[in-house]
């Protein structure tokens, strides 16, 4: 099936609880493709030589004061800080994973595509405070958390300045992308639904 794809590289934008894996697991199915989520991670620890756990921390989260001192050290050019090593990590090895059908999730990959001349087809996820708060703490690393809501606004914003810090956009500007979906509204199934009509022309 992989082969008649009208759109055979997929990157997918999301904020946090809005079931980015959900639908990249389920559009993953539905086509015959392979998903990159958090097993991407993987492969830019042996790329960059970071350990995962690094990758994990520093690998699409950066806060402002941590932008701030990054670009402050990068005025040396002895410098690189680990936030640019990864994220070099992560382009080459997007780069690499985007030479055969697939579909990437998060990282500033539909960036990273379009900057290297790649046509992918670029999908937005997105939804309410209070359906994003409800999925984030169905997650078992969020068990226990005692304001959910709190984490998911945190996690959005840590998201939201990495990737305009790489990017020069916000996360959440529609017209980087294809489709925007609701996953509030919509649902991940229907989401998954339409994606996969769309990609398979």
């Amino acid at each position: 099936m992989a082969g008649n794809l009208k759109f055979p590289v997929i990157t997918i934008g999301r904020e946090y609880g809005s079931g980015g894996r959900t639908v990249a697991e389920g559009l993953s199915e539905k086509l015959g493709i392979p998903y990159y989520d958090k097993d991407f991670v993987v492969a830019t620890s042996k790329e960059s030589g970071y350990s995962e756990d690094e990758i994990n921390k520093e690998g699409e989260q950066m806060n402002h004061m941590s932008e701030f001192i990054n670009n402050l050290l990068n005025n040396s050019a002895a410098y690189i800080s680990s936030f640019d090593a990864i994220y070099d990590a992560q382009k080459k090895v997007i780069l690499e994973l985007a030479k055969e059908p697939c579909i990437i999730v998060g990282r500033c990959a539909d960036y990273i595509l379009r900057e290297a001349g790649v046509n992918a087809f670029n999908v937005f996820l997105f939804a309410d405070l209070e359906k994003k708060a409800a999925r984030a703490a169905q997650l078992p690393e969020n068990q226990g958390t005692h304001d959910i809501k709190k984490l998911v606004q945190k996690c959005d914003e840590l998201r939201n300045t990495y990737y305009k810090h790489y990017t020069g956009e916000e996360m959440r500007y529609y017209k980087q992308y294809d489709i925007c979906l609701d996953t509030g509204v919509i649902g991940t199934d229907k989401c998954i639904e339409i994606l996969a009509a769309i990609i398979q022309g």
